[in-house]
């Protein structure tokens, strides 16, 4: 399970409290820095669900990939409206809980988009997912995996 997550309520895309412990055991995680007010965010946000899609919801047995947005909008309206419009089925924080700027400090986050892969440690296994993605596609995904020692059942 994603330490970095431990005891925080996350949320699913209808807006449902999920357990972190349950949704992130076993998993990638990316954690995804971004806003809807941001150009860079709106152009790589369609590029990242297409990435999503195709590992976890096209993929059988899916891949063992979760990503949790962690925003920076203006406001929780903006944020609950950039999530609906753009994002895919994935987790995000709750734009109310101020974990989010401890997390901003800890992976350094000083520009929008920002996509750190981590280990269910917490620790890093890249911040550059977004370059990586643009340049490799699906196939960065075997290095994350590789990097993060878990138990795999990913065969693409």
């Amino acid at each position: 399970m994603v330490e970095v997550f431990t005891g925080r309520a996350i949320l699913n895309k209808d807006g449902d409290l999920v357990d972190p412990e349950e949704a992130l055991r076993n998993k990638v995680v990316g954690i995804y820095f971004s806003a809807g007010w941001c150009p860079p965010c709106r152009d790589f946000t369609p590029i990242l669900c297409d990435f999503y899609t195709e590992l976890v919801e096209d993929s059988e047995p899916p891949a063992q990939f979760e990503i949790v947005f962690v925003s920076s909008d203006k406001s929780a309206d903006d944020m609950v409206e950039y999530y609906h419009d753009m994002h895919g089925d994935w987790l995000a924080l709750p734009w109310t809980d101020d974990y989010r700027h401890e997390l901003k400090q800890r992976y350094q986050i000083t520009a929008v988009p920002k996509l750190v892969i981590v280990k269910e440690n917490g620790a890093v296994i890249t911040d550059k997912g977004r370059k990586q993605i643009r340049e490799r596609g699906r196939a960065c995904f075997r290095s994350w995996l590789d990097a993060a020692e878990i138990f795999q059942n990913f065969k693409g």
